[in-house]
């Protein structure tokens, strides 16, 4: 931990640290505690599924291959692990709904699960004091309840990164499309910060284009996004402090966005383009034309080492040996791989309790809060919750891993471009400052 994160997390924590105790005062029959025997392990995943805007099926089809794979090696500490599954259709009622559920149901944690709608589930996992393990990181709430345990920096780390990444790829003006939404209105300081840490310090700040979820076509989007990179001169000359790029974070729209784009742009090859993995992943490249994709060059900033790199093999294992040729899970997919890093976490903390130990909301809570760093294969540094591990961001201070990758889009396939991992917790911090500010 660095000593600014040290000197900061006294007061950017003392409001989780409120509600924490506020939780452990609630009553003494807890939802979550079946006694060490033969009775399994129960756990929910959820995600949006068959709707309008961004779909992760294969988060949840992941967490039934893993379980299978589990139990098939003889469980958790000898117990059967049960998964339940949920589709929260990207809407606050049904997402407060799975929430309900996995209290009804005993869960003991909800993991590697997908959601925008924090205020909607983290309530009632709250009240029951169900520990949300690994969500993808699109929610305010995934990064300041003291029941989540994230295992990425999600959103606000990828668009940092993002930041960071254009910056080395000599980007003076930047649009940035992204959701119209309360977590998208995050996203345009989270990007400047980065632009800043990376280098560019003399370009402009990104023109922030808001545009909607689920828009079958991105147009006018698209035309206020080359307006804002050419800065008022030609298009391609990017105006003072280097080039002219276009970064698009739309989820599952975002292949409808560059869609859009291309038939405004051209082949212009001076408009550089960029996202975040999970808005550009390897299936959206072969799907629009592979090596011939208009996507290549794309630069992509992921949480991740790249698909293709060995650390990833004991995931394809198992869906290769226990899946059952699912066609949901694309393992070059983040949420998937989300979702497999979330359950790693899951097994070793619960496997990691005294022989006999009650399996229990409150013990998972108290291993996960005090017990030793956690391993992910090198998918992530080793993971911890400890006070002293939280991130020094009065909006952020859950986030205990602010490391991404640098990937692009080249021949066709999306590749690492720089080897390890790059950290922006100062661009993480100074983000929500800046953000802070200008509100």
């Amino acid at each position: 931990m660095t000593a600014r994160r040290r000197a900061h997390k006294v007061t950017a924590l003392a409001a989780v640290t409120a509600a924490f105790a506020s939780l452990l005062s609630g009553c003494s029959l807890l939802p979550g505690t079946a006694e060490a025997g033969d009775d399994p392990i129960t756990v929910m995943t959820w995600a949006p599924d068959k709707t309008k805007a961004t779909n992760m099926p294969g988060m949840p089809a992941m967490a039934e291959a893993y379980a299978r794979w589990v139990n098939a090696e003889g469980g958790i500490n000898g117990r059967r692990l049960e998964v339940l599954t949920c589709n929260d259709h990207n809407d606050t009622v049904k997402a407060a709904r799975c929430a309900s559920r996995a209290v009804k149901e005993d869960a003991v944690a909800v993991v590697g699960s997908y959601s925008q709608h924090g205020r909607s589930f983290m309530s009632p996992l709250e009240g029951a004091r169900i520990p949300y393990i690994g969500g993808y990181g699109l929610a305010d709430e995934e990064f300041t309840s003291p029941l989540s345990y994230p295992v990425n920096g999600g959103l606000p780390a990828l668009v940092a990164g993002n930041g960071r990444q254009l910056a080395a790829g000599e980007c003076g003006r930047v649009s940035l499309v992204r959701p119209d939404t309360t977590a998208g209105d995050q996203l345009p300081p989270l990007l400047n910060s980065g632009l800043r840490d990376g280098g560019a310090a003399g370009a402009a700040p990104v023109s922030d284009i808001r545009a909607p979820e689920d828009a079958t076509s991105y147009r006018t989007a698209a035309q206020q996004a080359l307006e804002g990179a050419a800065g008022g001169s030609a298009v391609g000359s990017g105006g003072a402090g280097g080039g002219a790029c276009i970064t698009a974070v739309l989820g599952g729209r975002t292949d409808t966005f560059f869609d859009s784009f291309r038939r405004i742009q051209g082949n212009d090859p001076q408009i550089r383009t960029a996202s975040v993995l999970g808005s550009v992943r390897q299936s959206l490249v072969d799907r629009t034309g592979g090596a011939d994709s208009p996507l290549d060059g794309t630069y992509a900033t992921g949480w991740y080492p790249g698909a293709d790199d060995p650390r990833w093999n004991p995931m394809k294992k198992v869906v290769r040996e226990h899946a059952f040729k699912d066609n949901r899970i694309d393992t070059a997919d983040p949420g998937v791989q989300t979702t497999w890093i979330a359950y790693t976490v899951l097994r070793t903390a619960l496997e990691s309790l005294d022989d006999g130990a009650a399996v229990t909301t409150e013990s998972l809570r108290k291993t996960l809060d005090e017990g030793r760093p956690i391993p992910t294969g090198g998918l992530t540094p080793d993971l911890r919750w400890h006070y002293e591990d939280l991130l020094a961001a009065h909006d952020f201070p859950r986030i205990v891993n602010t490391q991404v990758t640098y990937q692009r889009v080249r021949q066709g396939r999306v590749v690492s471009v720089r080897k390890g991992f790059v950290d922006v917790e100062e661009s993480l911090e100074a983000g929500r400052e800046d953000s802070v500010t200008d509100n």
